[in-house]
């Protein structure tokens, strides 16, 4: 702010001394310093108040950001599920449509329908799913029949090796 080299300081401090005085020269000092560091602090809490109400401002235009990034997330996903919902509301009502059409076509036969059953992926065989009811039996691939009871197992010979 000031530039002021160490000789005028020196200057300025002769000039006090002598028309100030050495008494009042201490005290003189000591209440130009406070008085100095009294405006210090006011200019720096004055540029901490500027800055703060800058980042105020500053969060307040993010925060507007976040929120219309989050609304054109949220529309889009909205939007990608009804892409997803429409398409499978039309599979529901065609099977519903089939399933009607299938019992009406027994109706006038006059036979009756068969039961709805879930269908078993095409993955497993038959035996593995009849297999896998029964909690007794271990499904294996490969085989067609239910595993070998573990009570029927040989079981190897206790004792020591000679």
């Amino acid at each position: 702010m000031f530039d002021v080299s160490f000789s005028e300081l020196i200057l300025i401090g002769v000039v006090a001394l002598v028309v100030i005085g050495p008494e009042r020269l201490p005290k003189v000092a000591r209440t130009v310093g406070h008085l100095l560091g009294r405006a210090q602090r006011y200019v720096n809490d004055v540029k901490s108040d500027i800055q703060r109400e800058m980042n105020d401002h500053d969060l307040g235009d993010l925060k507007g950001q976040i929120e219309d990034a989050a609304k054109s997330v949220k529309a889009s996903v909205e939007d990608a599920g009804n892409t997803i919902r429409d398409p499978l509301a039309q599979a529901q009502e065609a099977l519903k449509n089939a399933n009607s059409a299938v019992q009406d076509s027994f109706k006038l036969e006059g036979t009756a329908a068969p039961e709805a059953t879930p269908a078993t992926p095409s993955h497993e065989p038959a035996a593995q799913t009849a297999a896998s009811a029964d909690p007794d039996t271990l499904p294996l691939p490969g085989f067609d029949g239910p595993a070998p009871d573990p009570k029927d197992a040989v079981k190897p010979p206790t004792g020591t090796h000679t």
